[in-house]
């Protein structure tokens, strides 16, 4: 039987890298591509849900990440996750970037999204599908696609597909009719934008070239199971001409017997075999073919259902997820699928098929046949698509080209060979002999572009003769040919030929190919110079040692090209190196002296750092760029040389050069300057000066100016300094030198706006120069206050146009100082008269004017001034204020101003009045309203009614109270004044409310009765005031209550409600209820007897006499609190009020009064229906034992709550009762708690099972267990223990009690619900720590059947406490804890260490820290197992760790094997302790072999050790580490001291060292050793100077010795004479060729490109060190 047709393997596993089974599931775990896993999931114990990724193609590394989301899909092939919360938010990240890239809100929930291409996601949801393209930064939100059918109404979606050229989509869903899953499609057309509804389970797109087919056909296939049967069916969609048609197929799909619910839930087609892949529910697998429809195979792949797939990413095969979280991957065996398939020979057809479709080894033998038969029946065509479609091309031989060549054109088609050759390009690619088969024809008919199509579309098999075929017709298109082929020497000569030196470079880095480049640049330079530097310039750019930089710069140079090598060597050394500094030098001279302003460019730009400074400055100030030569200089007398020259130097560059001097060199080189060239340079120097003023200071610099006389200097200095200087001197001296230089508007600026100078001394300086203009003077004085200075010094100076000046146009708010001091030198009042009028009065301070006049009492000057004032319309309140003030002093009617005037300040007119006239005053104050001033100035002048008649037209709270304040010693005659004047005369409701308020708040009671009895109980305008009448009653309640009465009966307009209120407040209760009962207000009047006299008495007899049922209700309610239940029910029932039914039936009950309740309620029951009144009814019946009532209201039409009502009874232990009412609602839960109760245990198991509550069975369950009823506990355990959450408070109940055993024999009873439904983990939890607490013996097989369903973590910490150590290790290996489980075994080594697993387990631990501590255990505890453990530990431990941890204990030869076994890793400290270690053990022939194989040690340390050993043979192998270490003298004189002298001489050879080799053949002549003598000659043969052998050899008689030598010598020299004749000849031979073609030779001249033949190989010569023996190695 043939090999299964298929490759099947499990790529992963989810559950090993800690994903819960439960998150394995079609909701939580998603696949999109061969790439990614996707799984949600909260892990046990935690409450953060977390996203975990799962990379297929990176050795399944896992990623978690704490992410909260309701689905997450991963990219096909980027780290890109999609998720989805809340049904709506959608959210992209580029996970490998940390970066968002897109987020959207959806209007309505996405039921079901995927990947359905690189770029774009669909997005399903209850109405519609979206698509929504990531990468493109124009669509922000998902865009709508199309609307859902109806026929997907209520399905589950699982799965959107959408064709390749996305112009065709379906949406698959499920949904469960009938007792089967019924499959419902969408498909829907994006051109022609309609849906067809299909009933189907699984769909997917593909492609098919169909036979003679010019394009793609594309394909829609579905599968679908019904309850008569399942078909797939494969249809075409979008045909296009000239494609033949695509046949609809529908095939039947077989389902086993036993999968009668089996149903398809996946589809994928292969991209590469053309083959559908079909997965059911089962696990079952179909292949079937996309062309025919024809079952290939079919087998069940999984035991568990396959929940999701997708294709792999070669389009192979199909990978999906089961249940139990494996990865599967099935894809077709390429080996056997042709085989499997030729098993049947209906299937042949197939076979054939397939085999071509995807190049499929196992058909040559059909192919081959076929192609034999069509041949010998002459059907030539289909014999060439055989061969063209044969598999893996094994038809597309030289043989078969030869016979379709041998056959004869039909006259008038193409021949056979042409059609073949057109098939093969149809096809893909030719190979190397296809495409000269087929160039050569098309060149001869000169259809060179046929071969340039065919070349673009990359179909023509490249070869090297391909290429030189094709060169005679086009050098272009032979050079890519030769690219393609590979042939590098032709693609460079092809290149250079063409003169496309660009290319040259680029192709030989990327083919590795190294030409001379020296020679190709002196030929490119020649041939074209600009096209030689940028070659040059390439080359150095990509590696310096291409090319030599000195001979290149010579070859430009030779040529005069100056400008090029510039640019070459600009390039070569733009990395600035210090080696380079002689070239850096070379090319500045070069520019120095050509081109200077290329020179200047390179050094302003700071290109290079190491040339030759003093000699480029030289030359820099010989070329005239004096700027370049100031950098460079570093002399002072060089530098102020050139910095005299400023004319010919850029004045910034000059600037900022002063900047990098010291200020002692910068100040000497200004002095020069001006010294050599003020005039030139004064400017200059100034700018400088100013630039660097804070940093050479301004006082150096003024003396330096000053030193000039140069005030225009000084000027133009300071002027750029002064405006930032703080120096007051800095400022003076400039203020000095701008007067000098007549800048008097300067001189003025200065003064105005700085602060930094001496004013006093600017002062005197512009004092003594007598200005023509006073303005600076002006400015100083009238800034720093020197006003009276200066008035004096211009009324001296006569100078009136001065001071106008400055009271007009520099400060007119100075005008009254101004006045002041021409007051005080007694200046003619016409004057000052004439100045006033001369100043705007706007602004002029007029209150300060006023001040200073009246203080010299001359203030009548002003009046024609306020006048004319007033008169231009200023209304300043101080023109006002002056002329009052004239007015009243002069009693020019000042009532009348002051009463008509509004513009004065009623304050000051007011004080200025007060001692002159109190009643001006008076008018003053009442007009501004100055309270305070007008109640002072009342009081003091006994004007009481004045003011009671100004408070109470002025009606102001505050101004009330103070003046009724008790503080008011004038309280009482103001009051009398009030109330007899003020309020009589008043007619303003407002303002006699304003001042009786004021009474009141000034607690003045006896006042205010006086004021309200007057104004009520007299007649006038307030007597039937309601307010008024309120206010006196209630002030006579505060402070006179006798009079209450008394207005009770006199008055009617107060507010009864009111003021009895506020009896009540008071405590006139009896005057309160005289109010009530006078309005007729019965409810209130009873309220008061009730609530305020306290006598129920009363308010019963109360109530007899009016007879009302609310009066009866408000007695009932006082009865009730007064605990009078009895008589509180009566007359409840007497006013038939059943509305304080709740309150009645607490007090009732908790009194026990429950047959005087029942009767209240009965009443109640008659006009309302309240679950409250039912209820009290219903558990008063039990109260009262009443239970046949009771069950005979419960059986007739009740709204009482009886579930209350038994809980009632319940908790206060009327359990009967209780029965009743839990019975009569079937209430089983609370039901069964009442039996128990009862003592009826088995009934109360009974309705607990009826019940099925958590809570009952817990009830039921501590109950039994306190009763010892343990077989019902264990029923109602097993209930429990399958509720996670309650399984902790069991096991403590059972625990607590000491019942032990029956705690163990109900969890492993727990155990065997496994058959029924799913235990959880905490059961085997728990089972496992109550074994390690009371049956530590069985743990350990509890553990090893059931590890896999324990919480780990929980039961480690429970063996741990019990100290079950082998138990507590097994856990942490189960529980991937490797690191603790190594740490275990060591800490607690006599219980748990066991070798095997020890070493098993310790390299799995992550912290390599153990591994150290484990071999320190294994040296204290088990040192001879300790070489195994290393052999374990050896891939990942720290060697030279090792080494040092043994080195420091002294235990190197117990870890001898393992530094045997890691030696050829090379260390250095594994080759020191082993070299040690051997000699120590005096094994000399491993350490030989230790240092010849592994260098990395001490050698010369090793050797001088060596060297002083007692065996020879230690120091032969210390010679021989000195020789490998180039310390020949030391090697040699080792060897001739133990007279190793095959040693010695093999040493001086190899030191190729001849003064070594000449010395050791003296010391061999000198020790008489002839056979060491010959022995040299022999080795040393190319080391040892002829004449030296011919000397000594005479000298000691040894020419029979140095014969061979000598022979072989001359043999050699006469060979090489010969060779070099026969050179010589072919070289002249050449030279004539050469001048003959020189013109047409490709580059250098000469036959072969010298670019593709490389150098010439030096000649070879013998020597003796070629010979390998004896002397028969001489020639």
């Amino acid at each position: 039987m043939a090999a299964l047709p298929i490759k099947f393997q499990e790529k992963f596993n989810l559950t090993t890298a800690g994903i819960l089974p439960a998150s394995i599931g079609f909701n939580s775990c998603t696949l999109e591509s061969d790439h990614f896993v996707c799984v949600r999931q909260t892990a046990e114990g935690s409450t953060s849900p977390e996203v975990i990724i799962v990379n297929l193609k990176n050795n399944n590394n896992v990623t978690r990440r704490p992410i909260k989301a309701d689905s997450a899909i991963m990219h096909w092939s980027k780290e890109i996750i999609a998720l989805k919360a809340g049904g709506k938010t959608l959210q992209i990240f580029d996970l490998a970037q940390k970066a968002k890239l897109k987020s959207a809100t959806m209007n309505e929930d996405v039921v079901f999204w995927k990947w359905f291409s690189e770029t774009t996601l669909g997005l399903v949801t209850d109405t519609a599908v979206y698509h929504w393209n990531i990468f493109d930064p124009a669509q922000a939100a998902p865009a709508k696609v199309f609307d859902r059918n109806n026929n997907l109404a209520g399905c589950q979606i699982i799965n959107y597909r959408v064709a390749d050229d996305e112009k065709w989509s379906v949406v698959v869903g499920i949904s469960q009719q009938q007792g089967r899953v019924v499959g419902g499609m969408q498909l829907y057309s994006k051109d022609r934008g309609i849906s067809q509804a299909i009933e189907g389970h699984a769909a997917a797109f593909g492609t098919l070239r169909m036979e003679d087919a010019p394009t793609d056909t594309k394909l829609f296939t579905f599968a679908n199971r019904t309850a008569t049967g399942a078909k797939l069916h494969i249809v075409e969609v979008d045909h296009t001409a000239p494609n033949p048609v695509f046949q609809k197929k529908a095939v039947d799909i077989y389902f086993p017997a036993e999968a009668t619910n089996d149903f398809p839930v996946a589809m994928q087609v292969s991209k590469k075999y053309k083959v559908i892949y079909l997965v059911t529910k089962y696990g079952f697998i179909h292949l079937y073919d996309l062309e025919t429809g024809t079952t290939i195979f079919m087998n069940r792949i999984s035991s568990d259902t396959i929940f999701t797939t997708a294709s792999d990413e070669e389009g192979t095969g199909v990978v999906g997820v089961n249940r139990k979280g494996q990865v599967l991957f099935v894809s077709i065996d390429d080996a056997t699928i042709i085989p499997y398939l030729l098993q049947s020979s209906e299937n042949a057809e197939l076979a054939y098929k397939l085999a071509s479709r995807a190049s499929l080894p196992g058909a040559d033998q059909l192919y081959q046949q076929r192609f034999d038969q069509l041949l010998a029946v002459g059907d030539y065509q289909q014999a060439a698509k055989t061969a063209a479609n044969s598999p893996q091309g094994f038809l597309r031989t030289p043989q078969t080209i030869e016979k379709f060549k041998a056959i004869p054109q039909q006259g008038g088609q193409l021949s056979v060979i042409l059609q073949y050759f057109g098939m093969l390009l149809d096809k893909g690619k030719l190979n190397q002999h296809e495409t000269l088969e087929l160039a050569r024809p098309v060149l001869q008919q000169d259809r060179k572009h046929l071969l340039e199509k065919w070349m673009k579309e990359g179909k023509l098999g490249c070869s090297e003769q391909l290429g030189d075929l094709v060169r005679t017709k086009d050098a272009a298109l032979a050079q890519l040919i030769y690219q393609e082929a590979g042939a590098s020497q032709k693609v460079i000569a092809a290149m250079a030929e063409s003169g496309n030196f660009d290319a040259i470079l680029p192709y030989s880095k990327s083919v590795g190919y190294t030409p001379d480049y020296n020679a190709l640049v002196q030929h490119v330079v020649r041939m074209n110079p600009d096209k030689g530097a940028e070659f040059a310039t390439a080359l150095a750019k990509e590696d310096s040692n291409l090319l030599d930089i000195e001979r290149t710069v010579d070859i430009f140079q030779s040529q005069g090209m100056v400008q090029q090598a510039t640019a070459f060597l600009l390039d070569v050394l733009g990395g600035n190196l210090p080696e380079q500094g002689h070239l850096q030098t070379r090319l500045l001279e070069m520019n120095l002296m050509n081109a200077p302003q290329v020179a200047d460019a390179i050094l302003t730009n700071q290109m290079f750092s190491h040339y030759d400074r003093p000699r480029i400055a030289q030359l820099c100030e010989n070329a005239g760029l004096f700027a370049l030569a100031l950098d460079h200089y570093e002399n002072p007398a060089d530098i102020k040389r050139c910095v005299v020259q400023s004319d010919k130097i850029n004045e910034e560059f000059l600037s900022a050069y002063f900047g990098k001097l010291t200020v002692e060199l910068a100040l000497e080189c200004l002095d020069e300057m001006l010294k050599v060239n003020i005039r030139q340079n004064l400017q200059v120097v100034i700018n400088i000066a100013k630039k660097y003023s804070d940093l050479f200071g301004p006082n150096r610099i003024i003396d330096l100016l000053e030193k000039y006389r140069t005030a225009e200097g000084l000027y133009f200095y300071l002027g750029g300094i002064v405006n930032i200087s703080e120096d007051n001197d800095v400022t003076f001296k400039y203020i000095e030198a701008a007067t000098k230089m007549g800048q008097l508007q300067e001189v003025e600026r200065v003064c105005r706006e700085s602060n930094f100078y001496d004013p006093e001394k600017v002062k005197n300086f512009l004092k003594e120069q007598r200005l023509t203009e006073q303005l600076p003077l002006i400015i100083v004085c009238d800034r720093f206050n020197f006003v009276h200075d200066l008035v004096l010094y211009l009324y001296k100076n006569q100078a009136f146009k001065s001071i106008e000046v400055y009271v007009q146009r520099v400060n007119p708010a100075r005008t009254p100082g101004v006045i002041a001091g021409l007051l005080d030198v007694d200046c003619d009042e016409n004057i000052i008269k004439n100045l006033l009028s001369s100043v705007s009065p706007q602004s002029i301070p007029i209150d300060e004017l006023v001040q200073e006049v009246e203080s010299r009492n001359r203030l009548k000057l002003l009046l024609p001034f306020l006048e004319a004032t007033l008169a231009a319309g200023n209304q300043q309140q101080a023109v006002y204020n002056a002329l009052a003030k004239i007015y009243i002093d002069s009693n020019s009617n000042p009532e009348a101003f002051l009463k008509s005037n509004d513009q004065y300040d009623t304050l000051t007119v007011g004080k200025y009045c007060e001692k002159r006239d109190p009643n001006l005053a008076f008018i003053a104050y009442s007009k501004g309203q100055n309270d305070l001033e007008l109640i002072s100035i009342t009081n003091e002048n006994a004007m009481f009614k004045a003011q009671a008649r100004y408070l109470l037209d002025r009606a102001d709270p505050e101004i009330w109270e103070y003046v009724l304040s008790e503080n008011n010693i004038h309280r009482r005659s103001l009051v009398d004044q009030i109330i007899s004047t003020a309020v009589p005369e008043s007619q303003d409701p407002e303002k006699v409310s304003i001042a009786v308020k004021a009474f009141i708040d000034a607690d003045m009671p006896v006042e205010l009765i006086e004021l309200l009895e007057k104004i009520i109980l007299e007649p006038s305008t307030f007597s039937d005031n309601a307010n008024l009448q309120n206010l006196l009653m209630l002030t006579a309640c505060k402070s006179d209550r006798g009079r209450v009465a008394n207005y009770i009966q006199q008055l009617n307009a107060y507010s009864p409600e009111d003021i009895a209120q506020q009896c009540v407040e008071v405590g006139m209760f009896e005057e309160a209820f005289l109010i009530h009962k006078k309005a007729g207000d019965h409810l209130s009047a009873a309220n008061v007897l009730v609530d305020h006299v306290v006598s129920i008495d009363r308010a019963q007899e109360y109530a007899d006499q009016v007879d009302l049922p609310e009066v009866w209700s408000k007695v009932g309610k006082a009865q009730l609190d007064g605990l009078r239940v009895s008589d509180a029910i009566e007359s409840y029932i007497k006013a038939q009020d059943p509305s304080n039914n709740l309150e009645v039936i607490e007090t009732a009950t908790h009194a026990g009064k429950d047959e005087d309740l029942i009767k209240y309620l009965r009443m109640s029951r008659k006009t309302l229906r309240e679950p409250a009144i039912d209820t009290a009814l219903a558990f008063a019946f039990a109260r009262t034992s009443q239970l046949p009532e009771l069950e005979e209201f419960l059986r007739s039409a009740n709204v009482a709550n009886i579930e209350e009502s038994g809980d009632k009874a319940y908790a206060e232990g009327y359990h009967e009762a209780a029965k009743l009412f839990f019975t009569s609602i079937s209430n089983w839960a609370k039901l069964a708690t009442t039996l128990v109760h009862l003592e009826d245990y088995q009934g109360a198991v009974e309705c607990a099972r009826k019940a099925n509550s958590v809570k009952v069975w817990k009830q039921v369950n501590e109950t039994c267990v306190a009763k010892k009823e343990f077989k019902l506990a264990q029923i109602c355990g097993l209930n429990l223990i399958v509720h996670a959450e309650e399984l902790a408070d069991l096991v403590k109940q059972y625990e607590r009690n000491g019942y032990f055993d029956e705690l163990i024999q109900l969890l492993e009873a727990g155990l065997g619900l496994e058959r029924v439904s799913k235990v959880h983990m905490g059961v085997f939890t728990e089972l496992g720590i109550a074994l390690s607490k009371y049956h530590p013996d069985r743990v350990m097989e509890h553990l090893r059947i059931f590890w896999g369903r324990i919480n780990i973590p929980k039961m480690l910490k429970a063996c741990e406490e019990a100290h079950l150590w082998p138990e507590l290790v097994f856990l942490y290996q189960h529980y991937d804890e490797f690191d603790n489980a190594a740490l275990a075994m060591m800490e607690r080594a006599s219980d748990a260490w066991e070798h095997h697993t020890f070493k098993d387990t310790v390299i799995k631990v992550a912290n390599l820290e153990i591994y150290y501590r484990a071999l320190n255990f294994y040296l204290q505890e088990q040192p001879s197992l300790i070489t195994d453990l290393l052999q374990a530990l050896t891939p990942r431990i720290d060697v030279n760790r090792v080494v040092r941890m043994f080195e420091k204990s002294d235990n190197i030869p117990l870890i001898k094997p393992f530094l045997q076994a890691v030696q050829p890793q090379n260390k250095r400290a594994v080759n020191d302790a082993i070299n040690d270690l051997l000699i120590e053990e005096e094994d000399y022939k491993t350490l030989r072999d230790s240092v010849e194989q592994y260098d990395n040690y001490e050698a010369v340390a090793l050797a001088q050790r060596l060297e002083k050993h007692d065996l020879v043979f230690f120091r032969q192998i210390a010679a021989s580490i000195y020789r490998k270490n180039k310390r020949w003298e030391k090697s040699i004189a080792l060897s001739k001291q133990d007279k190793l002298y095959k040693d010695a001489i093999e040493t001086a050879a190899i030191s190729a060292r001849q003064e070594t080799v000449v010395e050791l053949l003296n010391y061999f002549v000198d020790i008489g050793s002839k056979e060491c003598y010959v022995g040299m000659l022999y080795s040393c043969y190319d080391l040892i100077p002829l004449h030296t052998v011919m000397e000594l050899s005479w000298r000691h008689n040894l020419t029979d010795f140095t014969m061979p030598f000598m022979i072989n010598f001359m043999s050699q020299q006469a060979a090489t004479i010969e060779e070099l004749k026969r050179d010589n000849e072919a070289r002249k031979e050449r030279e004539k060729s050469e001048r003959k073609e020189e013109e047409t030779g490709p580059i250098l001249g000469g036959s072969r490109l010298m670019l593709t033949q490389g150098g010439v190989q030096p000649q070879l010569t013998g020597g003796y060190g070629g010979m390998n023996g004896g002397f028969g190695g001489f020639r």
